[in-house]
């Protein structure tokens, strides 16, 4: 297997197939056995492991940042190993909060326990950058995290990748994952890679039936007419009641890095949406003591999951805030469409030579 420089290789497979393993012997943490790892022509074991290691990016699904050193200290740890000036790891760690749009001034000297679980992953990601290298490793870096935080931080690094263009080789057992994130998919199954290709090679044509079966029926490209709202929405969104505090819906925003709470009451039914502007001007305006009931707006548009994402598509250019919550026909909150969920999917159902200016206008 070759992986050329800049691009994102996703390895996927089942449970104990060698995904983390392959990853663990680039930068030996895993000593090969046999055969060889090249970086650049020279191999691995060429290369004392802690330079090495220093000099590839890692990241984990435990983020491992070290609790008793403010979030400044672990992003530039790599760069204080390797001898780099105080000023200029200063303004590496400047540069990389404002990126992923966190305020030096608030969040350098604040501990681990102060950030969310998004936040957290996020400055786990900024800690493998900080040396500014060649090569990432991710191992499920986003496995932990709730679906909607997940999308974001997919979404982030997704645009850190487009202007930084890093070499990264990214483990997870998430197709839909793989399928958004990858420049190449890389397939395996008992140690051994079955296919390699792009997102859309493999949804052609995939290898053989384990492939197929991996990647699920309901991914295979269809005309977006048959594809349902069910199969691409986030299955568990932000939710509040309105009983609950103005500020506490507020800290719930805040810990789930979204911008609006569906709200729904004891049963189930959706009642509203409450957006973090429309708390701000209540809180200003009558204070923190206001309940939900008395902010959120009502919701004009939704769907039910098994209506086409073209229908979908129809209704969710009427729908404020970008927002399209999913309902059952009785009115029970089931799920939520993001433009973004909804635009990756008419993009990739209709990529092809024929489509591709139609799946451009639509995206």
């Amino acid at each position: 297997m070759e992986i050329d420089r800049g691009e994102l290789v996703v390895l996927i497979g089942p449970s104990g197939c060698g995904k983390t393993t392959t990853l663990k012997m680039v930068n030996r943490l895993i000593e090969p056995t046999s055969g060889r790892i090249l970086i650049d022509g020279v191999d691995v074991r060429n290369i004392p492991p802690a330079s090495l290691r220093r000099s590839i990016g890692y990241v984990i699904q435990q983020i491992g940042l070290f609790p008793h050193m403010t979030i400044a200290r672990n992003v530039d740890l790599v760069p204080r190993l390797l001898g780099v000036p105080k000023k200029e790891r200063e303004r590496r760690v400047n540069e990389l909060l404002q990126m992923i749009g966190l305020e030096p001034e608030i969040y350098c000297n604040r501990y681990p326990r102060e950030l969310s679980g998004g936040q957290q992953q996020r400055i786990g990601v900024l800690r493998a950058l900080a040396a500014n290298p060649d090569i990432i490793l991710m191992d499920e870096p986003f496995g932990a995290l709730d679906p909607l935080t997940r999308e974001q931080l997919q979404d982030e690094l997704r645009k850190l990748q487009c202007s930084l263009h890093k070499t990264i080789l990214f483990v997870t057992h998430d197709m839909d994952e793989a399928l958004k994130l990858a420049d190449r998919i890389v397939v395996m199954r008992n140690g051994m890679v079955v296919q390699t290709g792009t997102p859309e090679e493999l949804l052609r044509n995939p290898a053989d039936g384990f492939v197929k079966e991996f990647l699920g029926k309901k991914r295979f490209l269809r005309h977006p007419g048959e594809v349902s709202v069910g199969e691409i929405m986030v299955d568990m969104p932000v939710i509040g009641h309105p009983e609950m505090g103005a500020a506490e819906a507020f800290q719930r925003m805040q810990r789930h890095q979204v911008n609006s709470l569906l709200i729904i009451d004891k049963q189930g039914f959706l009642q509203g949406i409450l957006t973090s502007r429309g708390v701000q001007r209540g809180i200003q305006a009558a204070g923190s003591q206001l309940k939900v009931r008395e902010l959120m707006e009502p919701v004009a548009e939704t769907v039910t999951p098994d209506v086409s994402v073209l229908t979908a598509a129809r209704h969710l250019s009427k729908a404020r805030y970008g927002l399209l919550p999913v309902v059952d026909g009785e009115g029970r909150l089931r799920g939520l469409l993001t433009q973004a969920s909804l635009i990756s999917t008419l993009v990739d159902v209709l990529w092809n030579g024929e489509d591709e200016e139609k799946a451009l206008k639509l995206g």
